[in-house]
C-alpha cells in the first residue's frame, strides 16, 4: 500500500472487496514469525488459525454480517489466556501447566470483533521489569537497533507491530508496559484510564493493572479501544455509561520528571524539550513548565508503586513458592518478589495512603482540561538483556521509568512518536489527561499524526498489509 498508512480498515477494506482473503493475512502471519530473530513470538496456533480464517473467508463471501475485525489476525501477549493454549507468564514455573480452558476478555471481545488469534508474543517474567527476556523463551530483541530492548513488558507485542509480524498484539499496563515498549518502538501506546476496560479477574498489581493498547496508527489504537472497552461484572471502577464528548484541551504541562530522580540524561531532555515546543505550537497552548519537586511533596510514588508492586505480586504467587522454587526463577524475578516479601503492613498501608493524595493532587493539577506532558521513557534505551550502560546487574533503576504515576492514580495516557534520537532511535512523547479524557488524547493523537507522522515500521520492515509478505 505505498504511499498510504495501512490501517485495520484498510486491510478490513480489501477482505470485504475479495482483494485479500483471512488466510492470507494467516499465513502471512505465521511466516513473518517463523522468519523473525527478534524473539517476539513465542508460540502458535496454525492450524486452529487457519480453520478459522478459512471460516471467516466462507462467510465474507456469503455476505454474512461479520464484525469490524473479521479476518484479521492477532497476537496475544503471553499474560493473557487463548483457549488451547498454555500461558507461560515467561516462567519455568508453567512450563508444564494445561491449556488454557478459556480466552482472556481482551481476547474474546477481539474475536467477538471477528479477529483470529494465531499466536503468543513474549514477556519478562510474570511481567515484573521494563526489558523483554525471561527464562522459558529468551531475550526479546528491538527492530530499530537489536542490541536494544523494546521494553516490557509488552515487548514481544511492540517487537511484533514494529516489525509488520502481525497487525494486531494485546499488551497489558500496570507501571508502563503498554507504553514503554511503544516509545521504544516507534509505536502508539496507551492506558487508558482505569475501568474503562472492565477487569475480569483480580490483577497481580490490584489498583494498577489494566489492559493497555499498541498500534502503528492512532486510527487503529482508537478502534481498538472502541472494540475492547466496556465494563465487566464485578470490577467497581468500571466506566457504566459512554466515554464523555472529547473536547481539546485548554492548558498544557510539562515537567522533565514528576518525582525528584534526578535530571534527565542530555539527549533525552533535548528531544522532548523539542517535542513539547511543536505540540504547543500545533495546538496553539503555551506551556507551564514544572520542576519535579513541585509535585507530591508527600511522598515519591515512583518508590510507592514499588512497594505496592512489589508485596502485591509476592502475595499473588505466595511466599512459600517463591522460597522453595527460587533457583528456577529469573534473578530479576527474584529481586522482586524478595523486596515483596519484605515489606510489612505498616509500610503496604502507609503507601496506599500516600496513594490517595497523588490521586488528589495530579485531579486537581489537571482540572480544566489540562494535559501533562513527560518522556515515556527518562533514558534513550537499554540493551536488550536489561542492562543500563555501566551500571550493575538486577532491576532497573527508578530513575529509567516515567510511567509509574498514571498507574498510581489510574489517570489516562497516551505515548506518542515524537521524533528521535541523534542515531534515529525513537522517542516517545507521554500525554497524561483527566480521568475519562481518553477521547481528548486520541484526538490531539489525530492531529499529531497528522501533522508529525511517523514510520509504521522500523527500517528494513514492511507494514504488515498480506499479501506477498
Amino acid at each position: 500500500m505505498t504511499g498510504d498508512r495501512v490501517t485495520l480498515q484498510s486491510i478490513a477494506e480489501r477482505l470485504r472487496s475479495a482483494e485479500l482473503t483471512s488466510r492470507e493475512l494467516v499465513e502471512s502471519v505465521i511466516r513473518r514469525s517463523d522468519a523473525s530473530d527478534l524473539g517476539a513470538v513465542v508460540s502458535l496456533r496454525a492450524d486452529e488459525a487457519l480453520r478459522e480464517a478459512d471460516q471467516l473467508d466462507a462467510a465474507l463471501r456469503a455476505g454474512v454480517p461479520v464484525g469490524p475485525l473479521a479476518g484479521i489476525p492477532f497476537l496475544v501477549k503471553d499474560l493473557d489466556d487463548v483457549a488451547g493454549m498454555r500461558t507461560s507468564h515467561g516462567s519455568l514455573w508453567f512450563e508444564g501447566a494445561p491449556p488454557s480452558t478459556a480466552d482472556s476478555l481482551v481476547v474474546r471481545r477481539l474475536r467477538a470483533a471477528g479477529a483470529i488469534p494465531v499466536g503468543k508474543t513474549n514477556l519478562p517474567e510474570f511481567a515484573s521489569e521494563g526489558f523483554t527476556d525471561n527464562p522459558v523463551h529468551g531475550v526479546t530483541r528491538n527492530p530499530w537497533d537489536p542490541e536494544l530492548s523494546p521494553g516490557g513488558s509488552s515487548g514481544g507485542s511492540a517487537a511484533a507491530l514494529s516489525a509488520g509480524i502481525a497487525p494486531i498484539a494485546t499488551s497489558t499496563d500496570g507501571g508502563g508496559s503498554a507504553r514503554m515498549p511503544a516509545a521504544f518502538c516507534g509505536l502508539v501506546g496507551m492506558k487508558p484510564t482505569n475501568g474503562l476496560i472492565g477487569q475480569s479477574h483480580v490483577p497481580d498489581w490490584i489498583d494498577f493493572s489494566t489492559d493497555g493498547v499498541m498500534t502503528t496508527t492512532v486510527p487503529d489504537l482508537r478502534l481498538q479501544l472502541e472494540l475492547i472497552a466496556g465494563p465487566v461484572a464485578g470490577d467497581d471502577r468500571a466506566l457504566p455509561t459512554e466515554l464523555p464528548p472529547a473536547r481539546m484541551p485548554r492548558r498544557l504541562i510539562a515537567a522533565d520528571r514528576t518525582d525528584d530522580l534526578g535530571p534527565l540524561p542530555a539527549e533525552v531532555a533535548e528531544v522532548f524539550h523539542t517535542a513539547v515546543d511543536e505540540l504547543s505550537a500545533l495546538l496553539r497552548i503555551p506551556v507551564e513548565w514544572r520542576t519535579s519537586d513541585s509535585f507530591f511533596a508527600g511522598g515519591s510514588p515512583d518508590n510507592d508503586w514499588f512497594t505496592l508492586a512489589t508485596a502485591e505480586h509476592a502475595h499473588r504467587w505466595g511466599r512459600e513458592r517463591i522460597v522453595a522454587d527460587a533457583a528456577r526463577l529469573h534473578p530479576n524475578t527474584l529481586e522482586f518478589f524478595r523486596a515483596g516479601l519484605s515489606v510489612t503492613v505498616d509500610e503496604y498501608i502507609a503507601a496506599r495512603r500516600r496513594r490517595a493524595d497523588y490521586i488528589r493532587e495530579l485531579d486537581e493539577a489537571l482540572q480544566g482540561d489540562a494535559l501533562l506532558l513527560t518522556p515515556t521513557v527518562a533514558v534513550k534505551g537499554f540493551s536488550a538483556h536489561g542492562s543500563l550502560g555501566d551500571g550493575p546487574e538486577g532491576l532497573l533503576p527508578p530513575s529509567v521509568y516515567s510511567t509509574a504515576i498514571q498507574n498510581m492514580t489510574g489517570l489516562p495516557a497516551l505515548s506518542l512518536p515524537a521524533g528521535s534520537y541523534s542515531d534515529g532511535f525513537p522517542f516517545g512523547l507521554q500525554l497524561t489527561g483527566p480521568r475519562w479524557s481518553d477521547r481528548m488524547l486520541l484526538d490531539v493523537g489525530d492531529l499529531w499524526e497528522r501533522a508529525f507522522p511517523w514510520p509504521q515500521v522500523a527500517p528494513g520492515y514492511e507494514p504488515f498489509a498480506g499479501v506477498g509478505q
